[in-house]
């Protein structure tokens, strides 16, 4: 008996109608195609009477992500198929997902990932303001009048040091990747039980990204912010959530108890990807003028 799947489709790809087209023919040839929805912004999830056995998006790693946190409450495994430019997360294309329709859609054995979510909250004088999740990272942003800010960090209730500069990164394995890894933080796997703390642009010289366990807790205390007319210091999740924050907010982060699941790709090979995707330590090219 093969599985049933739910199709996620971000339309504002432009191939996204062939490709969905012969996605769903592949669902319904080796499985069971339980429904079709649009790969929207917010909350709000398709009304389905059973949960699928799995969740396929059509779009790119961002589409991924956000139907990542659309479902956050669900045990379903997601599964990515890229018609973006990166495809670092969203780890199957049309070829290889025709290649292994059938043990994927058929019901054979697949492998899936765990993924570490973060999940974060904002606390204004005592009371809980702003609750939210992070699957690549959480970050402070500055904002306008863009004047450097003051953070203040404590992990596990120990204080460490306060901070001024243009922000701060709390990332996970997963987005280590992605933001933090553009302002001079470390790469970690993606097994790897852990968070890192990246400044940015930190007004030191010696202030260097941290990476601590993954139970951790962060608390965040924003001693100096921006304030503008209609923007601000903000906190910003994933790249697709966000909210103000003021002078006296703390932002807490930790680790969700439980983690989302990626179906991964066979042929796929994080470290391949992460040369081929990434170009890691691939040396200048010279380019003859012409």
């Amino acid at each position: 008996m093969g599985r049933s799947a739910l199709l996620l489709i971000n339309r504002d790809k432009p191939e996204a109608e062939q490709a969905a087209s012969l996605v769903r023919g592949l669902i319904e040839r080796h499985g069971t195609l339980v429904g079709e929805a649009e790969a929207e912004v917010g909350d709000g999830q398709p009304a389905s009477k059973d949960p699928p056995d799995l969740l396929v998006t059509l779009g790119g790693d961002g589409t991924l992500l956000l139907q990542a946190r659309r479902f956050i409450e669900s045990p379903t495994p997601l599964l990515g198929v890229n018609l973006g430019r990166l495809g670092f997360l969203a780890e199957y294309d049309l070829v290889s997902l025709q290649r292994h329709a059938e043990r994927l859609f058929g019901g054979g054995e697949i492998e899936t990932r765990g993924v570490l979510v973060i999940d974060l909250a904002v606390q204004r004088a005592g009371a809980i303001v702003h609750q939210d999740v992070a699957i690549n990272e959480l970050v402070i942003t500055a904002g306008p009048p863009f004047r450097m800010v003051d953070l203040a960090l404590t992990i596990d209730g120990h204080e460490g040091p306060s901070i001024g500069g243009d922000g701060l990164i709390v990332s996970t394995p997963t987005g280590s990747t992605a933001h933090n890894v553009s302002a001079g933080g470390p790469i970690l796997e993606p097994h790897v039980d852990a968070m890192v703390i990246t400044p940015i642009a930190a007004h030191s010289l010696s202030f260097r990204p941290i990476v601590v366990d993954g139970a951790a807790e962060i608390a965040i205390d924003a001693l100096r912010t921006n304030d503008a007319n209609s923007a601000g210091t903000t906190l910003v999740a994933d790249g697709q959530r966000q909210v103000r924050l003021l002078t006296g907010d703390r932002v807490i982060a930790r680790r969700r108890a439980q983690p989302v699941r990626f179906v991964t790709n066979p042929d796929s090979n994080y470290w391949h990807t992460l040369i081929d995707k990434m170009r890691w330590a691939e040396s200048p090219r010279w380019r003859p003028q012409g």
